[in-house]
Order: structure tokens, then C-alpha cells, then sequence
């Protein structure tokens, strides 16, 4: 074959190649990102899909800012399921009154959230309410809780003070470690999972016995039905700080 031929050659297999490429990455991009709803009580989640894995993810509270900002950045870059709270406040309104979306994944701390901003509540429209909020988390956490063994990884911010001291009362294992802000931590409710994250160098808890009395977290649902749940807590504000404790999860447990 002659040189210009030779040219001619290579380049419309480079051309082939480019288009390809283009097509394929195009395909990749229209076909892997999902965006849904999802309700559970009346309270909206945006529902962001990126590819196919087990792993899922929550932001609950949405007055923690910086969880939401590293969480929609993390969901275009890993696969999984993201559910992301349409409220910016921490409270959501809920019937008559306004309830915290982490104290009602039980009954026991269903009753507690609805009198905490409303303490005169009829009998009758309070059992309602309970009822409501038992049947409506049934369905909710079909869509939530991972199938295959895979993460529940959950993103707070606190502002408030709150500490990993606080948590130690109702974990069986942890490890502090040295020149970490206490009030950056990791709860995870399986030892397997602390076994391997401890290795690391953030603070960290186990909790993987049901406490005496349920505040209704999603931690406690999670551990109910035996799912590897994570929390991953750190100061409001500490992007860079948060980007990194989930970039370590998620290395350690693939």
C-alpha cells in the first residue's frame, strides 16, 4: 500500500474512532442520570439516580447546606440512588404542627416528634397521625433501604455544638482519634464496617444494639432491618472536611 494511502487510512479510522467515542460518551450521559420524586407524610425528596449500584444515599435536614453542596456533587460522580429533602428548614410541616424528618422512622419517636411543637393534640387525631406516618414509612424505606448488602450513607452538618461525646452513651465501640475535632465523626452500625473504618483517621462510633428508648433516627430504623447505615457528621461549613471523610467510606467499604 502506497504512503498516501496508508494516510488516508489511518485517518478515517481516527475519525471512526472519534465518533465513536462521542456517541458512546453521549449515550453514557443522557442514559445513566435520573432524576424522580419520592414522598413519605407529605414531606417532597428529589431522587437523583446515577448508574446502577446498591449504594444510597440521604440529606435529611435542610438547614445542613454543606451536606447538601458535597452530596449533589458526589451523586454526578458515583454511581447510586440519592435522596435529597425539599425543605430548607431542619423542621418539615406535618399535619397542624412541624416535625423533625429524623425522629420518625419509629412509632415510639413518631409520638414524641408530633408533641414536641404541639402538645394539645386530640386522641383520635393523634392516633390518625401515628398511622399515617407508620404506613407511609413502610413504602418509603422499600425505596430507601439498599438491596444487596449495599451503603445507607447518610450526610448531617451540625452548628450547635453537638459532639461525638454525645454518642458514645449509645455505641458499644468507638475509636477517638487524635488531633480530630470531636465534632467531626462517623456512625456506622455495623462491626464489619468498623472494623475496616477505624483503620482511618476520622472518629468513629459503632452503634449495633437497639437502644432501650427509640427517638425514631434513621440509624436505628436501619439497624432494625439490618442495613449497613453510615452517618457522616462534620461542622457546618467544612466542605472540604466532609468531601474527604465520604471519599474515605467510600474506598474502604466498596
Amino acid at each position: 500500500m502506497s504512503k498516501p494511502a496508508k494516510l488516508s487510512l489511518l485517518n478515517k479510522t481516527a475519525k471512526l474512532l472519534v465518533i465513536l467515542t462521542v456517541l458512546f460518551a453521549t449515550d453514557r450521559e443522557t442514559a445513566t442520570v435520573t432524576s424522580t420524586s419520592i414522598s413519605f407524610a407529605g414531606i417532597p425528596f428529589d431522587v437523583i439516580e446515577n448508574g446502577v449500584s446498591d449504594n444510597r444515599y440521604i440529606w435529611l435536614h435542610g438547614d445542613e447546606q454543606t451536606a447538601k453542596m458535597i452530596l449533589e456533587d458526589h451523586i454526578k460522580s458515583f454511581s447510586g440512588k440519592a435522596f435529597f429533602i425539599k425543605c430548607d428548614e431542619r423542621e418539615v410541616p406535618f399535619e397542624s404542627t412541624k416535625i423533625d424528618p429524623n425522629r420518625i422512622f419509629s412509632r415510639e419517636g413518631s409520638r414524641a416528634a408530633l408533641r414536641k411543637f404541639k402538645s394539645g393534640w386530640n386522641a383520635r387525631v393523634f392516633k390518625t397521625a401515628l398511622d399515617n406516618l407508620d404506613y407511609e414509612r413502610d413504602y418509603f424505606l422499600v425505596e430507601l433501604f439498599p438491596e444487596n448488602r449495599g451503603l445507607l450513607i447518610a450526610l448531617h452538618n451540625n452548628f450547635r455544638g453537638y459532639n461525638i461525646k454525645e454518642e458514645l452513651s449509645k455505641s458499644r465501640l468507638s475509636s477517638i482519634k487524635r488531633g480530630q475535632n470531636p465534632r467531626d465523626f462517623i456512625i456506622c452500625t455495623q462491626e464489619s464496617d468498623y472494623r475496616k473504618l477505624e483503620m482511618g483517621p476520622y472518629n468513629l462510633v459503632l452503634q449495633d444494639q437497639l437502644p432501650t428508648k427509640d427517638d425514631g433516627s434513621l440509624s436505628w430504623a436501619a439497624l432494625r432491618d439490618d442495613i449497613r447505615y453510615i452517618n457522616i457528621e462534620t461542622r457546618l461549613g467544612w466542605l472540604s472536611k466532609q468531601r474527604k471523610m465520604l471519599k474515605f467510606v467510600i474506598g474502604m467499604l466498596k
